[in-house]
């Protein structure tokens, strides 16, 4: 069945409050892609950021933003009033997210909200408590002792909590009962919002695409909590880290510092925490995109003190063995192999053997002008979900105003079109009618945006993860453009 949707991070959402919500916003964009003919909404990963505001390098691979909890959908439960949340100014420009006012704030009102929450305690906390009990405790804790080390990474904690003396944990856990619940109000609290928002969207016949990233950040409790499960010395500091080698858009490699699995741990427990992973993956999207897939058949393995990507080694990853565990306990999975990158016949044969979908982008088409790109349109097959650009790209604009001028000619040239303010319009058509199954654009593509609307350019730090759309952008008036087109190519 051929499908489309959207890309549109929840930060980029519009809202009054600094950043994009499950609020209003949310659901008005969920009635627009509706309107437009739309079946897919695909976000970014919803755990909460770290470094550079990245939502790939997130303290946990389960736990949910806060920053993404709706206010005014707060004061409506009654957590919190109007006028206290209209007490901050929560940044001057209304294209950007202010992480500094956000994250200083939010908190704020969050802890006027837990002294009313455990006032009245939902009937379902408890329940929703025990249900996620298999990282919600541990998540807690380890961001309460976190707060108490002044936000040191858990490698410089005392001894104790380190290396998670029972004896110790117990007694820090009775002394800190009110910061431990503190944290899991807010999961609470961000679960039960995301839920009605994605039910809200399949009723209106709109799958959720979510994205899991194949690894994990070193500081995260998903560390700390199964040291065990990754390449770590005896101090928890990892002897080898993730990247990629040298190649000619990186020279030195790049050095990623995520922690490598200990693939043979995994293994000795029918890589549990992977189906663990999986199956909550499963439960907040509709469509889960797995992050580097080829890391699943060899992963590049860096010497951790080394300062750049240069030395590393290849080392043979679970293969078929884990998707063949994964979907012999829970049936076949709605996986998107992210396949993009230095491909090699074992990575090719693997994504084969797994019959997932792949990922075509049309903007790497162009570079090679004297070639027949598999990303350009009509080499791509049914079975794999095709893209514009995605959030690492720059938009349709942005792209186009930066081509070299040899690949602008020939992209001009296939896409039909005369002027690079037409290669929205040129490159989105093609992408629509294109023989791949199911394609995805840039939200801000149909606004024509320029590069100042690019989510994430990578290999740097600043300026990421935080253009946002203004209200009315998605209007009436685009949704009929989207629609018209999406009915044409008969998707």
């Amino acid at each position: 069945m051929r499908k489309s949707g959207m890309l549109l991070p929840i930060f980029s959402l519009p809202s009054n409050y600094g950043i994009g919500t499950f609020g209003a916003s949310a659901y008005a964009f969920v009635d627009f892609l509706a309107a437009a003919g739309q079946s897919i909404w695909q976000i970014l990963p919803l755990g909460p950021t770290g470094f550079g505001n990245s939502p790939y390098q997130s303290d946990s691979t389960f736990a949910g933003n806060p920053l993404l909890i709706d206010l005014d959908l707060l004061v409506k439960d009654g957590y919190l009033t109007e006028s206290e949340c209209a007490a901050f100014s929560w940044g001057e420009n209304p294209d950007t997210v202010d992480y500094d006012r956000v994250k200083a704030y939010r908190p704020l009102l969050f802890k006027t909200a837990f002294e009313r929450f455990f006032a009245a305690i939902p009937a379902d906390y408890e329940a929703f408590c025990e249900a996620e009990s298999g990282w919600l405790s541990d998540y807690a804790l380890f961001c309460t002792l976190k707060d108490v080390h002044g936000g040191a990474k858990w490698q410089e904690w005392a001894p104790a909590y380190r290396d998670r003396d029972e004896a110790a944990l117990t007694a820090f856990s009775a002394a800190h009962q009110d910061e431990i619940a503190y944290y899991k109000m807010l999961q609470y609290l961000f679960f039960r919002q995301w839920r009605a928002l994605k039910a809200r969207a399949n009723a209106k016949g709109i799958d959720i695409l979510g994205d899991l990233p194949i690894y994990v950040a070193m500081d995260s409790a998903d560390v700390w909590s199964h040291r065990e499960l990754f390449a770590l010395n005896a101090e928890g500091k990892p002897t080898e880290v993730s990247g990629c080698p040298p190649d000619a858009f990186a020279e030195d490699g790049q050095k990623w510092g995520n922690p490598v699995y200990h693939w043979a741990a995994l293994k000795d427990t029918d890589y549990a925490w992977w189906k663990a992973r999986v199956r909550h993956a499963c439960m907040l999207f509709d469509l889960v995109r797995i992050d580097h897939f080829r890391g699943f058949e060899s992963y590049y393995c860096i010497p951790a003190e080394a300062e750049n990507a240069k030395i590393g080694v290849w080392r043979k990853g679970p293969g078929m063995d884990l998707f063949r565990s994964l979907e012999e306990e829970m049936g076949r999975l709605p996986l998107i192999a992210e396949d993009l990158g230095f491909l090699t016949p074992a990575v090719y044969e693997l994504l084969a053997d797994s019959g997932y979908p792949g990922m075509r982008v049309m903007q790497f088409a162009f570079a090679d002008v004297q070639g027949d790109s598999s990303y350009l349109p009509h080499n791509f097959c049914e079975n794999c979900v095709a893209y514009t650009g995605t959030h690492d790209n720059d938009t349709i604009l942005g792209w186009a105003q930066t081509a070299r001028p040899d690949e602008w000619d020939f992209a001009a040239h296939y896409l039909g079109i005369e002027t690079r303010e037409e290669a929205p319009q040129g490159m989105l058509k093609a992408l629509l009618s294109s023989r791949a199954d199911t394609v995805v654009s840039q939200a801000q593509d149909w606004l024509e945006k320029g590069s100042e609307a690019r989510i994430n350019t990578p290999g740097t730090t600043e300026g990421n993860w935080c253009w946002r759309a203004r209200s009315g952008d998605f209007s009436d008036e685009v949704a009929v453009k989207a629609l018209d087109l999406t009915r044409l190519y008969r998707r």
